[in-house]
């Protein structure tokens, strides 16, 4: 079986054989400006815009009609006329210009503008890392503080919201 692209971008190869090799590594080219760090105009549209830019590239959004119909998804590129269409791969990632946030193709589906990291650092220091046990709410002892008490369960409260501690 010959092999005719490439595994992961799916970009065609040039065949010994083939007459016309330019066409074929236009092709590649177009694939390679599209699929390599690609910054999409807008997630949101199912159909194509009435007047793309030349080059532009969209995020395809579910129940795709027109010329996109069937292309759920996937990265639709307006090149020299003509759509181009590249299906997402597992860890595919973008940036979506209209949001100014990024999006990663995870298990099928595209997530937006979530981040996933073991920690967070900022100059070199940690300031987020994985969530730690739970802590129960201040009650009882011998002297009571019935604001410090409040404003401490308040705080256990707002970093168990923000899934700092657990619940």
């Amino acid at each position: 079986m010959m092999i005719t692209q490439t595994p992961r971008l799916k970009t065609p190869y040039i065949m010994s054989t083939q007459s016309q090799k330019e066409v074929t590594h236009n092709l590649a080219l177009n694939s390679f400006d599209a699929l390599i760090q690609p910054a999409v105009e807008t997630a949101t549209l199912s159909a194509p815009p009435t007047v793309p830019v030349d080059g532009g590239l969209w995020l395809v959004a579910a129940a795709a009609t027109g010329a996109w119909a069937t292309h759920d998804n996937e990265l639709a590129q307006y090149i020299g006329g003509a759509w181009q269409f590249y299906p997402a791969f597992e860890g595919m990632e973008l940036w979506l210009k209209d949001q100014n946030i990024v999006a990663r193709y995870r298990a099928g589906l595209w997530q937006k503008g979530a981040v996933t990291a073991l920690k967070v650092e900022i100059s070199g220091q940690q300031v987020v890392g994985p969530r730690q046990a739970a802590i129960v709410n201040a009650a009882g002892g011998t002297t009571i503080d019935a604001e410090a008490r409040t404003a401490l369960n308040s705080l256990l409260a707002a970093c168990r919201t923000h899934g700092l501690i657990a619940p």
